[in-house]
């Protein structure tokens, strides 16, 4: 039998390796201003064409390259960041891998212009999906010049799976918000077809954050300084109250690096626990300092999943880090850090890994999809001079006079009896689809009605969210926002839906509302789908919160009035069946 084992060649070889480095247009953005910073830079200005597929630029005055480097910067595994294993856990730069440039310029067309500081003339460099086109001498301003054009255009497969203009755009703003954050020294600028997006001018961290998420976030804000033996912790956390229901203000630097991390976010949230309402989340940006020696960040190619030598001590010193911050601005009781019982190492600490709560299938049973209306089987119909949807509304769950009282659970569940057993609902999942099939409806059918408001409320968006507002305004009219741009950045808000007028801080719910849709851009689902779940989850019902008995009956009854009661918009379920003779069986084992 013939040899089939072979060498791939290097241009398959870096399309294979790109599919972990350059996912979206986004991830050109970050390898390519990283790039940047390392070089010392000082200004970079990003230029986007058409979210990134037509063209992404990314112009520096850091330290230039010779034609010698430039050359070899796009080599695979070609670094100036190290050349032995030690150096792996004494790294200060953002990048150091050397796949970045090699990757991107294994899916894409490559213009490269770069002059050293000390030099008359620069060098200029074109490549096309790894190949080298030429490379010639050039004139250029000192620093660096690099343009990413037609990304995948030699993979179409890869290029037909980006997302619209409007999700890629997000995801580029964000990375560029991140590093941007994290180099308030930096002056940064951001383009997009041509349109100024961003200007930000070197400054300190409050000034950045304040650039980028708008003047109302200064008020909120807590500076946060803290230094062990272990790290130092610095940057600002939110006020409770200024808590939103979605995630998305809240950053992990690791000496400058951005990082994601699920288990030090909980140690946060930890720290305001009780300060905060469930299911709202507060602002933070972090960063944590630390010798390079008690990291790995070499775990994935996009560096931002870090693994610590002590991952416990790190959790105690964040979680007590912010603790005592509200402690010292007389936002939380007042504590020593120095004794503060996170560590006493007898805590419990959530796990690195995901970890669930199961039932066993022998106790409970999930009804399947087609037999939900069983339920309530038994139960007198509705008067045939309803209308087709009264008709085949579940309202019922016992005959009038015979009917059993549902019971709240931990202020997050319902049980309600039914004739076969009992159902487990979960209220806040159950809310969002009653609140889903609601809301969309009146975006598509039935607008909402609008409460005016008595003193009309200013709203200031980011730049970046400006078009994204603009589309959705027909929408938002809809579900009974009465709302109008008064220049650029500014919108005017002169009424709301009339079910939310009693809950007041009109502007917050408002701004949850856009938040929650810029979660969901990437959801391959209409405009209008997408706003109807982000407005049911920016103002639905969260666990905690408790109901009376009428309440959680209404939403027994609007639940099983929905088109698809079972799951959230998201598949979550809302409901599990348990039946008498599984409970029997418990019992006489």
């Amino acid at each position: 039998m013939a040899d089939i084992i072979q060498l791939l060649p290097d241009a398959i070889a870096n399309q294979i390796a790109a599919g972990e480095v350059v996912q979206r247009p986004s991830s050109v953005v970050k390898e390519l201003m990283e790039n940047s910073v390392d070089a010392g830079a000082t200004h970079i200005k990003l230029l986007i064409k058409d979210a990134g597929k037509q063209s992404i630029q990314v112009i520096d005055n850091g330290a230039g390259m010779s034609p010698t480097d430039a050359r070899m910067s796009f080599e695979r595994h070609a670094t100036s960041k190290i050349n032995k294993a030690e150096d792996l856990f004494a790294i200060r730069t953002l990048g150091f891998r050397g796949e970045a440039l090699a990757s991107i310029a294994a899916v894409s067309q490559v213009d490269l212009r770069t002059r050293q500081h000390d030099q008359e003339v620069g060098t200029q460099l074109v490549i096309e999906g790894s190949d080298v086109v030429r490379q010639e001498i050039c004139e250029a301003s000192p620093g660096t010049s690099i343009q990413i054009k037609n990304l995948f255009y030699n993979i179409p497969a890869r290029r037909k799976f980006l997302k619209s203009n409007t999700v890629e755009l997000r995801h580029i703003l964000d990375e560029f918000q991140r590093i941007a954050l994290a180099h308030p020294e930096i002056y940064f600028e951001a383009f997009h077809n041509n349109a100024e997006t961003y200007h930000l001018p070197p400054g300190t961290l409050r000034k950045r954050i304040v650039n980028l998420f708008g003047k109302t976030i200064n008020d909120r804000l807590v500076p946060i300084e803290e230094e062990t033996e272990l790290c130092q912790i610095s940057g600002f956390i939110g006020k409770p109250e200024s808590a939103k229901k979605s995630r998305g203000e809240q950053f992990f630097l690791i000496n400058d690096r951005f990082i994601k991390s699920p288990y030090l976010n909980h140690a946060v949230l930890q720290a305001y626990e009780s300060l905060i309402g469930p299911g709202t989340y507060p602002f933070y940006l972090l960063n944590i300092r630390m010798a390079p020696d008690r990291l790995d960040i070499n775990v994935h190619p996009t560096k931002q999943e870090i693994k610590f030598e002590d991952e416990r001590l790190t959790y105690n010193m964040v979680k007590a880090a912010v603790r005592h911050t509200l402690s010292k601005h007389h936002i939380a009781p007042s504590l020593d850090f120095d004794r503060d019982p996170v560590f006493s190492g007898d805590i419990a600490l959530p796990k690195s890994g995901n970890s669930k709560i199961i039932i066993p299938s022998s106790f409970s049973k999930e009804m399947p999809v087609d037999g939900w209306e069983e339920l309530y089987q038994g139960l007198e119909k509705k008067d045939s001079s309803l209308s087709a949807q009264e008709n085949k509304m579940l309202e019922q769950t016992e005959e009038v006079g015979d009917r059993k009282e549902p019971v709240q659970i931990h202020n997050a569940y319902i049980l309600s009896q039914i004739k076969s057993g009992f159902l487990i609902i979960n209220q806040q999942s159950a809310h969002e689809r009653i609140l889903y099939e609601r809301y969309l409806k009146q975006i598509r059918e039935n607008p909402a009605r609008t409460q005016k408001l008595l003193f009309p409320k200013t709203l200031t968006v980011n730049i970046a969210e400006i078009d994204m507002m603009q589309k959705l305004l027909p929408y938002l009219h809809n579900l009974g926002f009465d709302i109008e741009n008064f220049g650029q950045e500014t919108f005017i808000l002169h009424g709301i839906p009339a079910h939310l007028s009693n809950l007041g801080a009109e502007e917050d719910l408002f701004h949850e509302l856009l938040e929650q849709f810029r979660t969901n851009l990437d959801l391959e689902w209409s405009e209008e789908k997408k706003l109807a779940v982000s407005m049911a989850k920016s103002s639905g019902l969260k666990k905690g919160a408790p109901l009376s008995v009428v309440e959680m009956q209404t939403i027994i009854d609007q639940l099983f009035a929905c088109e698809v009661p079972f799951q959230t918009p998201f598949g979550k379920k809302c409901f599990i069946t348990f039946e008498l003779d599984q409970l029997e069986t418990k019992f006489n084992q």
